[in-house]
C-alpha cells in the first residue's frame, strides 16, 4: 500500500461516520496459484484488506484453487455419482457467515480465470434457497469485485462478475470494481518489482473507494435487516419449470 494510501485512509478512519466492527468481508482469490505460491491478486486483495481491517471489520481469505471443488450445481456434489469429495460445502458456510464478498480473480484470455467461474457456478447452484424471509438466499450482502492481470480486461471480467453476484441477490455499491494491469503484452505482473502496481494512484484510489462504499452500504443493510422483503418474493409467483427441465433457480 502506498503511502498516500496509508495517510488518506488513516484520516478516513478517524472521521468514518460510523462503525463497522460487526462486519464480516470474506475475499475469494480465484488466482490459479495453489498456497504457497505467490498471487499477484493477492497483493491488490492485502491492499483493500488492511483498508478493512483499519476501519475495524473482520477480513478472511480464501484460495478456491487449496480445495476440490467439483463442477456442478449440487449443494454437495459428493452425494452424487459423479465426484467422490466437494469441498465446496466448506467454502459457502464462510460465504454465508460474511457480509461482504469481494470476488477477486486475474484475466486470462481476457477473462476472469476459470476458478472464478467454478465459484460463481457453484454459488448459483444455491440459488433455490430461501433465507428467512422467503426471499433469495443471498438478499442484503454485498459485493465487489478486485482484479489483476498484464493484459486489459479489468472492465470486462468486472462486468461478468458484478453482473452475476447481482443477478444471485447480492447488492453492488457504486464503483464496485478496482484492478491493475500492466502493459500489454508481456511484462511485469502486479507483485513484481518494477511494475508500479502497489504504487499506481488510480488503481489505489479506486480499492479505497470500493472498500468504504462496500463499508457504506453493507452497514446500511444490516441496520435496517436487509432488504425489504415486499415485491420480491418469489412464493407470491407460480413461475413453475417445463416438465423435466430442473433450473436451481425454481428447485425447492
Amino acid at each position: 500500500m502506498s503511502d498516500q494510501t496509508t495517510r488518506i485512509n488513516k484520516e478516513l478512519c478517524s472521521t468514518a461516520p460510523g462503525s463497522y466492527d460487526d462486519l464480516n468481508v470474506l475475499f475469494l482469490n480465484c488466482t490459479l496459484s495453489r498456497n504457497p505460491i505467490m498471487s499477484h491478486t493477492e497483493g491488490l486483495i492485502r491492499v483493500a484488506q488492511n483498508i478493512f481491517e483499519d476501519a475495524g471489520a473482520s477480513t478472511k481469505l480464501i484460495r478456491p484453487v487449496d480445495y476440490e471443488v467439483p463442477a456442478g450445481l449440487g449443494l454437495d456434489m459428493s452425494k452424487t455419482d459423479e465426484w467422490e469429495r466437494d469441498d465446496w460445502p466448506k467454502i459457502q458456510a464462510e460465504i454465508d457467515a460474511c457480509d461482504i464478498l469481494i470476488l477477486c480473480t486475474s484475466v486470462w484470455l481476457g477473462e476472469k480465470s476459470s476458478v472464478c467461474s467454478r465459484a460463481l457456478e457453484r454459488m448459483y447452484g444455491y440459488t433455490h434457497k430461501f433465507n428467512d424471509k422467503g426471499q433469495y438466499r443471498d438478499y442484503g450482502k454485498v459485493g465487489a469485485t478486485l482484479i489483476t492481470g498484464n493484459e486489459d480486461g479489468v472492465k470486462h471480467c468486472a462486468m461478468n462478475v458484478l453482473f452475476s453476484l447481482s443477478h444471485i441477490g447480492y447488492t453492488i455499491p457504486p464503483q464496485a470494481d478496482a484492478g491493475w494491469m500492466g502493459e500489454a503484452g508481456p511484462g511485469p505482473s502486479y507483485m513484481d518489482a518494477g511494475s508500479g502496481g502497489p504504487e499506481n494512484d488510480f488503481t489505489n484510489r479506486n480499492t479505497t473507494f470500493l472498500v468504504w462504499n462496500c463499508l457504506h452500504l453493507a452497514r446500511m443493510l444490516k441496520d435496517q435487516g436487509g432488504v425489504p422483503a415486499h415485491g420480491n418474493m418469489p412464493d407470491a409467483w407460480e413461475a413453475g419449470c417445463k416438465a423435466g427441465f430442473h433450473s436451481p433457480e425454481h428447485q425447492r
